[in-house]
Formats: C-alpha cells, structure tokens, sequence
C-alpha cells in the first residue's frame, strides 16, 4: 500500500511533503497505559514500513517519554526522509515522583512538572529541550500547544496566554522560521476560534487542529477554515476519532472529548454507523477519509497505542469511500451542507 502525499509551501521555503496519515505519538507517552518500549517500536516500524513519513510529538507526551522514544527510531534513518513535529509553551522541571503532573493520565513517565511559557526565552529553550530529547539537528515544524479555553480554564486566562504568545514566542518562532531552522509554524489546540484569532494577528503557518473538525463537528467550517484556506495556511488534524467513538461506535463506554460520549453523541454517531454501513463503509475509515477532503488539510493524524490500532489507522488511510455515502450524510442533517466532500 502506498500512502499519498501532500506537498505544502505557504512562503515559497521548499515547504514539507505530508503523508496523508501521520503519526501522533501521544500514544508513546503511556497515555492512559503503559506500553513497552518493544511495543512502542513495533507500532512505529509498522508505521514506517507501510509508508508514514509525519511524526508529531510535543515535550507533554509522557513527560518526555515520547520525544525520546522517538529518538531511538528515528536514529539513523535520513533526516530528509521524514516530517517532524512537535510543541512549545510548557517546559518541564524535575520534582519528586509524588509531585509529578499527569498521575492518573501518564503512566511510568519520569516526574516531571510542567510549567507554562509562552514568551521568546521559553520558547527558545523549549526547542533546545527538543532537539536534545530527539536527538535530531532540526525540527520542521513548531506548534504552539494548548492555546485553549480546554486547557487554561478560562476565556481570561486564555487570552493571557496568546497575548503572552504574540509578544514573545511569537518573535522567537519568526526569527526560527527566517533563520531556515523551521519550515514553519503555528499552533496545537482542541479548539478552532484560538486558531482563527491568532491568524487575524500574525504570519502563521499551520495549525494542528484536534477534534474540531471531524465526521462529527464541522463548526470550523464557519470562518475559520475558510481563512485558513484563503492564507494557504495547511491544517493537520488531531482526534479524528473524537477520542475514540468514531473508531469503536456508538457502544456503551465509548470516549467523547476525553470522557465518556454522552447519549446525544452516541445517538448521532450511531445514525452515522447505519448509513456507513449502509455502503459497506467502516466507520473508522469515513471519520479519517472525510476531513482529508477539505483542501486546507494536509495530514490525519490519529493515535496509535497498539499495532492492531495502527493497522487499522493505516486500512483506512487506504480505503476508498463512495461519494453517495457523502451525499447521504448530508441529507440527513448528519453533514454539514458545505463541507467538501
């Protein structure tokens, strides 16, 4: 099987070619549960022989843990040969093993606590952090992470920290990209209107967008995508699954956002499952193949914590969904009207 590509260049820089599925290495930091570094390589070599080329990573991801599990793969494999990602705005201190953060979300990750900057020097550091964590000489891509209402508990604090992004950070991940360090730059977040007011402000160039825009939730397509589309700004999307139910379906139990799907969401998600299936389609395959139509999107990026998840990952990167399947989804109101299909 071969993966197809998308060749993104916003300023002219050469731009990176994306495999259409990438790797999202939340997964490796022991999100939820433990693996083992053998399974942490048997998912990543199942990935890179089938064709991945898209890793995106972030310091908060086990705490460390998946950077530098990243590190052992991809040593000596060519630099060239693969697009990375990963994230700014939290530096990680040590601390006592009872003090860490994330007990309960990460699991035998080194005790670390996390500390939030967004200015110039912690950006700078972040990067230095990265690449020593990596073992890489260059990073292609930085994203700003968690600039959300989601993670800072409040619309105020929020705005704190894009104000605190815009006069700092935001100078240092300029100089970066100037600099030829990176090819670009932009945000990591769980929600779009941070992404639409930091294109409104600066020069950005991709947004890694986690389960905003999905076979469930199009409410991005409003105005944000449409921007971001007018600006080439390329858009990676994160939690195609909406964490979980639209790869497992309407099934008690089931994740929405991080926590258990409420009724609503299972009674949409199964309406979606009977129409799927209608066609012959999986489910999982129409949530990862829909947000791939929209011409801003150069990358799905889904988690992958097992092998059997990544095979999975990797079948619906590949499959083919008729477009009467589309056409159905939008005259049932399961669609938005104007999402490209």
């Amino acid at each position: 099987m071969q993966i197809r590509t998308r060749h993104w260049d916003r300023i002219g820089n050469g731009g990176l070619d994306f495999t259409e599925l990438g790797f999202g290495t939340a997964p490796l930091g022991n999100l939820y549960r433990a693996i083992s570094d053998d399974e942490a390589d048997a998912i990543l070599d199942l990935a890179w022989q089938a064709g991945v080329r898209y890793y995106d990573t972030a310091p908060l991801y086990g705490l460390g843990l998946s950077e530098t599990r990243l590190n052992r793969f991809l040593r000596g494999k060519p630099r060239d040969a693969y697009v990375l990602s990963t994230k700014v705005g939290r530096l990680l201190e040590a601390c006592r093993p009872e003090e860490r953060d994330g007990i309960g979300k990460w699991f035998e990750v080194p005790a670390r606590k996390e500390v939030y900057d967004y200015g110039y020097d912690g950006v700078m550091r972040s990067v230095e952090f990265s690449l020593e964590r990596l073992g890489v000489e260059r990073i292609d891509i930085l994203f700003a992470h968690d600039l959300d209402v989601f993670n800072h508990g409040s619309q105020a604090a929020l705005e704190a920290r894009l104000e605190e992004l815009m006069s700092g950070g935001y100078r240092a991940l300029l100089s970066l990209r100037d600099q030829g360090v990176i090819k670009g730059f932009g945000a990591g977040v769980n929600e779009w209107q941070p992404c639409q007011w930091l294109t409104e402000r600066g020069d950005f160039d991709l947004f890694l967008l986690a389960g905003r825009y999905t076979l469930l939730e199009q409410e991005s397509l409003e105005s944000f995508l449409p921007l971001a589309a007018s600006r080439g700004i390329g858009i990676v999307i994160g939690g195609p699954y909406n964490s979980g139910v639209l790869a497992t379906g309407a099934r008690p139990g089931a994740f929405y956002n991080y926590d258990p799907a409420p009724q609503a969401v299972l009674n949409r998600v199964a309406r979606i499952e009977t129409i799927c299936a209608s066609h012959g389609v999986r489910l999982v395959d129409a949530a990862f193949q829909f947000p791939l139509r929209h011409p801003a999107v150069v990358s799905v990026i889904p988690g992958g914590q097992g092998v059997n998840e990544m095979t999975s990952n990797l079948a619906a990167a590949a499959a083919e969904i008729p477009p009467a399947l589309w056409i159905d989804l939008k005259s049932e109101g399961l669609l938005a009207g104007d999402a490209p299909v």
